[in-house]
């Protein structure tokens, strides 16, 4: 069985520290749990992971590790489909119906199979006496350490309903969010993408046998011609190396990503880009902000709200951020002073959660700051559109523009024209 090494608080405040043995990381949090510890720290240790450690990092790729394990291929899950059932699952409680009865009639109309699958198996498991926060922690694929954290809060403060509404808030909140931010970039890498590809088209399979063409006339052909020719020869021989290589690339990035080093330098990196990195900081600020709030509102102590944050803000660089205020709020700090010092938050939100620390009002705070940072996510989104639209259209105009004239110099001393 594996062993774990942990890092806890105790009732009192005091820090513990000490090893326990678990099938799961999770298991292990879930006994400590039941002991009333609180864990700020959790990593396996022994001779099973000590070798799996050694085997990570064994292939390296400028001093970062890279890992080649191929991902799992899962179902994902719908953020707008989990956000649906959740607000059903509220207004079912509101109205009086008993949770067993709730999850039936949900069961009944979920359309999604595995979905019914799960919420089955969470009815079992609360008739057989379990309650919905332990029955929703089985099922992590579908139900998050926020989740779950959110109402076991609502559970034992009785209102679960009201605690449900505020979930499927959050979810709906973040599938939009993170909607824009991915229309913004989909639509050039489109753009690039179909721009590329006519123009490898062109270049492959058009333009060799126009060239080939000119080769016969024996005349001396303008250097434009030249490069052309010598850039469509290398297009129609070597295609496969081409693809070869984008999908080289992409396996590497894998690679590198699937590692914590690789990650945190890849985030770190995503947040310094010269036109995306305002974007994708807005982002992350504003689903801290929102998920800090909406945790805070449902009961959870700021201690564990800061830790499940720094997990689903889905950015390396800003979850170790959290966790050093995690730790420093620990050692007696307030939230303010290391978001003031992290140096990836705007000095503003330092302020700002400061004067909510102050006045007892840091979660309507937390909710103007996600408010103010989604409207700059809204015209960061437009101005980069309209940046970016008219820079793709003049760099793939002068390719093709290129390859034109590359083509009709030629025919035009032919033709006698020039």
């Amino acid at each position: 069985m594996p062993i774990y090494q942990y890092a806890a608080l105790t009732t009192t405040g005091k820090v513990k520290k000490g090893i326990i043995d678990a099938d799961t990381a999770r298991d292990a949090r879930a006994k400590l749990r039941g002991q009333h510890f609180h864990v700020t720290e959790m990593k396996e240790v022994g001779e099973k992971a000590e070798k799996r450690a050694a085997a990570e990092a064994s292939t390296t790729l400028a001093g970062i590790p890279v890992s080649f394990k191929l991902p799992k291929l899962e179902k994902r899950v719908k953020v707008r489909d989990l956000a649906a059932f959740t607000r059903q699952f509220s207004t079912l409680l509101k109205s009086g119906i008993q949770l067993a009865d709730a999850l039936g009639a949900l069961v009944e109309q979920a359309t999604d199979r595995d979905l019914e699958k799960v919420l089955r198996n969470v009815k079992e498991d609360i008739t057989g006496g379990s309650n919905l926060a332990e029955a929703l922690a089985k099922h992590p694929r579908y139900f998050s350490d926020l989740y779950v954290n959110m109402v076991r809060a609502g559970e034992a403060s009785g209102s679960l309903d009201t605690v449900l509404t505020r979930i499927a808030d959050y979810l709906q909140k973040q599938a939009s969010l993170r909607g824009k931010v991915v229309t913004a970039i989909t639509y050039p890498s489109v753009m690039v993408v179909v721009g590329l590809a006519v123009v490898i088209f062109l270049m492959s399979f058009v333009v060799p046998k126009i060239t080939e063409v000119l080769k016969q006339r024996n005349t001396p052909l303008p250097w434009v011609t030249e490069v052309l020719m010598t850039v469509s020869s290398f297009f129609e021989n070597f295609w496969w190396l081409f693809l070869v290589g984008i999908a080289g690339a992409f396996f590497v990035f894998r690679g590198i990503i699937s590692t914590a080093p690789g990650r945190l330098k890849f985030d770190t990196l995503l947040l310094r880009l010269p036109l995306f990195g305002s974007l994708f900081s807005k982002q992350a600020i504003s689903r801290f902000a929102i998920t800090f709030s909406t945790l805070l509102r449902s009961g959870l102590p700021a201690l564990d709200s800061l830790k499940i944050v720094s997990m689903v803000v889905n950015n390396a660089r800003l979850s170790q951020v959290i966790n050093d205020i995690h730790t420093r709020i620990i050692e007696g700090a307030d939230i303010a002073t290391p978001i003031k010092k992290s140096k990836v938050f705007p000095p503003m939100i330092g302020y700002m959660v400061a004067v909510g620390e102050q006045s007892g009002q840091l979660e309507d705070v937390l909710d103007r700051i996600s408010e103010s940072y989604e409207e700059e996510l809204d015209l960061s989104i437009q101005r980069l559109t309209s940046l970016i639209e008219p820079v793709i259209i003049v760099f793939l105009a002068v390719i093709v523009g290129f390859i034109i004239a590359a083509v009709l110099l030629p025919l035009l001393d032919f033709s006698g024209v020039s």
